[in-house]
């Protein structure tokens, strides 16, 4: 009988198909992220392991787990997997694409609305009793209509967050490591280089992967660039943008405004400065966070764990 570790609490009509034939280990926790020391100790005979984004999956993880076969990420990234000794140990790790394009767009599309209209500004507003009477700029926002949207990374969250511009007659730009006609072709965006898009924009929005290349991108030097009215939008991850640096150009009116779902420590410390700041709207990381898409990216983690340990084709496998 094969052991499978799932490293958060998931819904029992999930966990129930891996128990048919298979022994499951379940972290009962659903809001906190399994123990390095327990994770080391239970996957030490597990043939298979359900992660979260939290959990570094790297060769400590992997030499100690002999029997592991395949690894599925609860999530479309893997920055939490060591490719390399995925590859030293034989282990095949998948991922949740697709699942949550549309869902993701969603979310940024939201934050961006949020920040250029001031919602969250208003909503406090209202809330603390400061609503006293009417001015012609109270609160007064960014329109989104007409406007040059820039993004950054134009896969398929990018895409479609693109695709919902079009209702706007916005202008779209993008940067990729290479183009996407297909992408070009269904929303009309054009393709433009890394420099030109940050100082064209007035919206610049990031959806790229993180990796080598885009490690730090959104730094003092590409903050200064940007428009003075331009606002920043981020919904890839949080390791592209040097906190710092986003900081100093909001105080300092470099920019206008920031609304941002993924940071580079996450959780995020209760004493972080971006929560003192009205112009930057944040979110806890919850660009797939529906009923209907999370139920989706559990049940693709299943499916990928239950064809390994019968000897068939994961879906999504990341490394082949």
């Amino acid at each position: 009988m094969s052991k499978i570790l799932v490293t958060r609490n998931m819904p029992e009509k999930f966990i129930d198909q891996l128990r048919e034939g298979h022994e499951v280990i379940v972290w009962e926790e659903f809001d906190k992220a399994i123990p390095r020391e327990t994770l080391l100790e239970q996957s030490k005979d597990v043939d298979a392991m359900m992660t979260m984004m939290s959990d570094q999956i790297d060769s400590e993880v992997l030499e100690n787990a002999e029997n592991l076969k395949v690894v599925a990420n609860f999530a479309v990234g893997y920055d939490n997997f060591d490719l390399d000794a995925f590859k030293q140990h034989d282990v095949i790790g998948t991922n949740t694409p697709d699942v949550l394009t549309e869902t993701t767009a969603e979310l940024g599309f939201s934050i961006m609305m949020s920040l250029a209209r001031r919602i969250v500004e208003a909503d406090h507003f209202m809330k603390n009793g400061e609503w006293t009477g009417w001015s012609p700029f109270l609160l007064s926002g960014t329109d989104i209509f007409n406007k040059t949207v820039g993004i950054y990374g134009m896969g398929s969250i990018g895409t479609a967050f693109a695709r919902r511009l079009q209702g706007f007659n916005c202008n779209v730009l993008y940067h990729n490591r290479s183009r996407n006609d297909e992408a070009e072709q269904l929303t009309g965006a054009k393709y433009c280089e890394f420099d030109e898009l940050v100082q064209s924009s007035d919206i610049v929005v990031c959806t790229a992967p993180l990796n080598d290349g885009t490690k730090d991108k959104f730094n003092k030097e590409t903050f200064d660039k940007m428009k003075e009215s331009a606002l920043f939008v981020n919904i890839g991850r949080g390791g592209h943008v040097v906190e710092e640096d986003l900081l100093e150009a909001i105080q300092s009116e470099s920019i206008k405004g920031a609304a941002l779902d993924v940071f580079r420590e996450e959780p995020m410390k209760t004493d972080h400065p971006f929560l003192k700041e009205d112009r930057i709207v944040t979110t806890p990381h919850i660009g797939s966070a529906t009923v209907d898409t999370r139920d989706k990216m559990i049940q693709l983690c299943v499916d990928n764990i239950l064809n390994v340990l019968d000897g068939k084709d994961p879906i999504t496998p990341i490394n082949k």
